[in-house]
């Protein structure tokens, strides 16, 4: 078996992407999605950029893997969540296309945790022997569930602050 150590920039990449799930744990607390004009959300969407970009050097197998074209994804996903507003086509659905975007961020950000989560951990004998055992399974069977009951959390937040800001229009016109 191969050791479970991590290199240094495994390590300075391990951390960055634990602070910025938690900056996204939290933006969601506090605000009910990650909105990048919130300082909750800029910290997730830099530490999360940051996450990526160390990423890509790292190459257990020599070669890119399913995690580097997660990477890649985020980084795509990421500018589109934060410009869907400016780009208007959205109209009033940008604000649902954007929880869309920056919530697949933090699901896609997810899997490599999970997996090398389970992988490595605890270094004596990792739960896991590799991405197709039945715990990482379940476990992503977990994430996809959880990624939808928060996006719909998400969105019916947002309907509900829309629904309830119209009606504090309407009854000040009236």
């Amino acid at each position: 078996m191969e050791p479970n150590h991590l290199s240094i920039l495994g390590i300075i990449h391990t951390a960055f992407s634990i602070i910025a799930l938690l900056a996204a744990f939290y933006a969601l607390y506090r605000s009910g999605r990650i909105d990048p004009v919130t300082s909750p959300g800029k910290w997730y969407i830099w530490l999360t950029i940051i996450t990526c970009l160390t990423s890509l050097p790292i190459m257990k197998t020599g070669h890119p893997t399913a995690g580097h074209y997660v990477a890649i994804t985020i980084l795509i996903l990421i500018p589109l969540g934060v410009f869907v507003k400016s780009l208007r086509i959205f109209g009033k659905l940008a604000d649902y296309v954007q929880i869309f975007f920056l919530s697949t961020t933090i699901f896609l950000s997810c899997i490599p945790a999970i997996v090398e989560t389970l992988t490595r951990l605890p270094i004596s004998g990792p739960i896991a022997s590799g991405p197709n055992d039945p715990i990482i399974q379940k476990g992503m069977g977990a994430l996809v569930v959880l990624y939808f009951l928060g996006m719909i959390y998400q969105m019916v937040k947002l309907w509900s602050r829309r629904k309830k800001g119209g009606q504090q229009l309407n009854s000040a016109v009236n």
